[in-house]
């Protein structure tokens, strides 16, 4: 145990980090964390609760304390979707062979520690895309299918339902973790405007990436809905059950919270997820406006580090026009894929002049012995919904941040 602790204590060159960590003691598995300063040498361990053993079958409940396998932040359960999964990689024989060999020499080279992925996100515009930033588990067949013409590898994707949950990030993790904190944004109806509103400190989080534990606080989660929608009941697991107000809130503001497909597509070890979210649309005197918000997840499965330097898309609207977006980066940055540090996650935001379209694209990556590569991106549809009357957060449950949803 000593040495496990002497490896932690020494990993702080990489500024401000949040790493999950387990400790072996007297038969219990204590959890612990590690929290590092910018620019200090010292390191301090705290105490956050007990591990509890993963779900192989059925679901988190309501009030489930975990931490997030990749990203290490403390969270809760809200409550779960239910999402059809389109992984491309495994209609692929030669993808399903290299992600096995991924994983295996990741397996070796990083000494057990197991790290997935987050991702990335960008662009839109008025005519057809413009970028915006946001302010910020059994499995069963579907006969529905993702296809595109833009991948003629490709004829048909079909999707498998899997279970994803809504959760609260604790507030005090937010600084350190490698993913936007504020998620979900969506069109406001107050004014005629409809300005872009941010719910901060919500995410989604896919079964497999839940790891459950307990504690003894009360409040063990810092973040300004836990104490509206969560409430402690002693002697029941998990310890914490919704209030009517969650409930209240999950179908007042299910058009834009719902969560329906995930997209997964890798190339050279890197894999890409992207989730889509319709928004809403925007009523001008001249056209309708529709909007959708993605989040993107990008996971090094490999054991090169790789940085992410430039996007390209293609944007297809239903009423003909084919956009390209190409720039550096995304959402103003570069990001490193390491094996200590193996994933990165954004959202951004797309507009068309049509109901429905699809979207597409790559990533130039740089491997750290300087070969470059395109990392595709899976096609994923735009689709609309109708409106529903009487949606939308007060102020208490969003936060306007004062722009339009088409001003980046």
């Amino acid at each position: 145990m000593n040495s496990l602790f002497t490896k932690t204590l020494r990993n702080n060159n990489l500024g401000r980090v949040l790493v999950p960590l387990a400790v072996l003691g007297n038969c219990d598995i204590i959890l612990l964390r590690q929290f590092s300063q910018q620019g200090s040498k010292l390191a301090k361990l705290a105490e956050v609760g007990r591990l509890e053993s993963v779900k192989l079958d059925g679901k988190y409940e309501t009030g489930q304390l975990f931490l997030h396998r990749i990203f290490g932040y403390r969270g809760v359960v809200l409550f779960p979707w239910s999402a059809r999964v389109y992984d491309r990689d495994l209609h692929n024989p030669s993808k399903q062979k290299q992600r096995v060999n991924a994983d295996k020499s990741s397996a070796g080279a990083i000494a057990g520690e197991k790290s997935k992925n987050s991702a990335i996100g960008e662009t839109s515009s008025e005519q057809g895309n413009s970028e915006a930033q946001a302010t910020n588990g059994g499995e069963s067949d579907n006969s529905s299918s993702s296809t595109s013409g833009t991948d003629s590898s490709v004829k048909e994707v079909k999707g498998k339902v899997h279970t994803f949950y809504q959760v609260l990030i604790d507030s005090r993790d937010c600084p350190y973790i490698r993913a936007q904190t504020e998620a979900v944004t969506f069109l406001g109806n107050q004014d005629s405007n409809r300005s872009l509103y941010a719910i901060p400190g919500l995410d989604y989080v896919a079964h497999d990436d839940i790891m459950p534990y307990t504690s003894g606080e009360k409040h063990p989660l810092q973040h300004e809905l836990f104490d509206k929608f969560l409430t402690h009941v002693p002697g029941k697991d998990p310890p914490f059950e919704g209030q009517d107000t969650l409930k209240a809130w999950q179908e007042k503001n299910h058009p834009w919270l719902e969560l329906s497909d995930v997209h997964k597509e890798t190339t050279d070890n890197i894999r890409v997820t992207v989730i889509p979210f319709y928004m809403g649309c925007r009523e001008t005197p001249a056209s309708s406006v529709y909007w959708w918000r993605y989040c993107i997840r990008l996971e090094n499965l490999g054991v090169l580090s790789v940085q992410l330097r430039e996007r390209h898309w293609r944007i297809f609207s239903l009423s003909g026009t084919l956009e390209t977006v190409r720039g550096r980066g995304v959402v103003g940055q570069e990001p490193i894929l390491s094996p200590r540090l193996p994933a990165f996650q954004y959202s951004s935001h797309v507009s068309l002049q049509a109901p429905s379209g699809h979207m597409w694209g790559t990533f130039r990556l740089e491997r750290e012995d300087g070969h470059t590569f395109d990392c595709k991106i899976p096609p994923f549809s735009l689709e609309s919904k109708p409106e529903e009357p009487g949606t939308g957060l007060s102020s208490s449950t969003g936060t306007n941040n004062g722009s339009k949803p088409d001003v980046k």
